[in-house]
């Protein structure tokens, strides 16, 4: 199921189905009249929503990178930045959204640049949480491309802290991982200094 093109959305009706059904549930057990006007057709909306916000599931993020993989005598480090995300905290199921900043120095082998950005769509459409986050993507190209080192850095703002539990609306939340070439300080303040350049 890809829902990045321009194509109608293709639901599986059954899913779509039993999704709701669980929803209609729900709304009625917080007090809720599910056959409200307004309510009729959430559980179908809410179902729809939740599998377009989940089909990272029915990708494969590996095979998004070999799809577009040259050979290329480039040593230098290739960054991506700024890659905006959403996805689905899997403690409570609130939103966590921000941005991903991506680097690689290849040996030998590149990807296109939109695949990069790919990647970090089919891992954030999961129920996750931002550190194993982080780290799948990091592996993920360190095992396709096999580069001389890999940095991820991701930061994000988690509603599961602004809306509910503490409230600090303003609270950003950092995690980086990194393999090779990027454990020596002087590559990594390298990368820093190049993202943070407006």
């Amino acid at each position: 199921m890809d829902f990045n093109s321009n194509q109608p959305v293709p639901f599986d009706s059954e899913k779509t189905e039993k999704i709701a059904e669980h929803y209609q549930q729900i709304i009625q057990l917080l007090g809720e009249d599910a056959n409200r006007e307004g309510l009729l057709k959430t559980p179908e909306r809410v179902s729809k929503a939740m599998q377009f916000l989940m089909q990272g599931y029915d990708q494969n993020p590996e095979d998004i990178i070999r799809s577009a993989m040259f050979t290329e005598d480039y040593r230098q480090m290739v960054i991506v930045k700024d890659i905006d995300f959403y996805s689905m905290c899997e403690h409570h199921m609130l939103p966590f959204f921000g941005k991903a900043h991506i680097a690689y120095i290849p040996n030998k082998k590149i990807t296109g640049l939109s695949k990069i950005a790919r990647i970090v769509e089919v891992y954030a459409r999961r129920m996750q949480v931002q550190e194993r986050m982080t780290t799948q993507i990091k592996e993920c190209i360190q095992k396709t491309l096999n580069p001389m080192g890999v940095i991820v850095v991701i930061e994000a703002q988690h509603l599961c802290m602004q809306m509910r539990g503490v409230q600090k609306q303003h609270s950003i939340t950092t995690t980086s991982d990194f393999t090779g070439v990027f454990e020596q300080a002087k590559t990594r303040e390298e990368f820093l200094n190049l993202i943070n350049r407006k």
